[in-house]
């Protein structure tokens, strides 16, 4: 069994070799199993006093094999990293449920399932070993912005909240064997960096560091995320954590995500990730985009030298992947720039001094 350290070794030399392949959306992977609220349940939370249909966080307790078998189809379609089942597995997400107290349990089975999967295709391709990524999504909560119109002073969450449910997340998917924090959606900088402190100091308690990823979301043709930065603004705020990997994803469909991914890779000194939507949602919040069409859109990516890592977000499956795969492999890997020393600093806008 490799050590974690011979992970990130390998991780790094992957990443340095050739464009990365991100896996697919989960969440419509689950779709087309049709749960009902019994398969949510299992026989563990048959008597849970709240609704649970829709936690699909909660299946790495319940339906552990859907998600397993969901993992291996992205890897079995050419996928170098998989998400965990976890975007929404903190405590406050989770309250919805009635389920905050479940979270750490969540994200070491659900780490524990990707490690699983990757490592097994590992032992199939050598040659091409594959990674976890411990999701860690934004909360449905926002740091910045008030939920109530009639008072903008007001906050239904605080930066010490967010910190203490994302350490214990982060705490989770270390011990069930990420490779890898992505810290993903970002609508609210001011969430991801309590994310990212979260992660800092869980490090420090285990004593040993992971590679972070750090992926933000433009909310509309703004070109801005939800708290109304820029792609380079929310840069120059999220660089301090040195992360492994910055990027985009959700929100939009490739097509309409390029001019600001091509910002963001003119502006960061790492590695470059954006994962799109299948397109943009129909009238029914359905994705149209075949795995040709979201190939064709990021193809071109590949080739202008704009990224790293690329995967699929929501509408995405593994044929999606698959076929971004084989229009991505033929190009190099996105190179690092070497900018000029300079202050850099971000409101909603970036500013670089000297």
């Amino acid at each position: 069994m490799k050590t974690r350290a011979q992970h990130i070794a390998a991780l790094h030399s992957a990443a340095a070799e050739r464009i990365l392949i991100l896996d697919g959306a989960m969440g419509t992977m689950i779709q087309q199993h049709r749960l009902d609220e019994a398969d949510y349940r299992g026989r563990r939370f048959a008597s849970h006093h709240k609704d649970v249909k829709g936690n699909n966080d909660l299946l790495a307790l319940t339906q552990p094999q859907i998600v397993s078998a969901i993992h291996d189809e992205y890897l079995a379609a050419g996928a170098d990293i998989v998400e965990t089942n976890t975007f929404n597995a903190q405590r406050i997400s989770l309250a919805d449920y009635g389920m905050g107290d479940l979270a750490f349990e969540i994200n070491v089975a659900a780490a524990r399932l990707a490690r699983q999967a990757a490592d097994a295709w590992t032992r199939k391709t050598p040659d091409r070993p594959r990674f976890v990524a411990g999701a860690v999504g934004p909360t449905n909560r926002t740091a910045s912005i008030s939920p109530d119109v009639g008072n903008p002073g007001y906050r239904n969450v605080d930066f010490d909240e967010l910190r203490e449910a994302y350490a214990e997340q982060v705490r989770g998917l270390v011990e069930g064997g990420a490779d890898v924090i992505l810290i993903e959606t970002v609508f609210d900088t001011l969430n991801a960096k309590a994310a990212g402190f979260a992660t800092l100091e869980v490090f420090d308690e285990v004593g040993f560091a992971l590679p972070v990823m750090i992926s933000g979301t433009i909310t509309d043709r703004s070109g801005r995320t939800l708290s109304g930065q820029t792609v380079e603004a929310f840069w120059h705020s999220m660089r301090h954590l040195r992360p492994f990997a910055i990027g985009l994803n959700c929100a939009l469909g490739a097509e309409a995500m390029r001019p600001y991914l091509a910002d963001l890779a003119a502006a960061a000194d790492t590695l470059v990730s954006a994962y799109p939507n299948a397109g943009l949602p129909n009238a029914m919040g359905e994705y149209d985009e075949t795995p040709h069409e979201m190939a064709c859109q990021i193809g071109p990516w590949a080739r202008d030298g704009l990224v790293n890592i690329v995967g699929g977000c929501c509408g995405s499956t593994p044929a999606h992947i698959a076929h971004v795969r084989a229009d991505v492999e033929k190009h190099p890997p996105r190179k690092v720039p070497k900018l000029p020393q300079r202050m850099r600093l971000s409101g909603l806008e970036p500013f670089v001094h000297g």
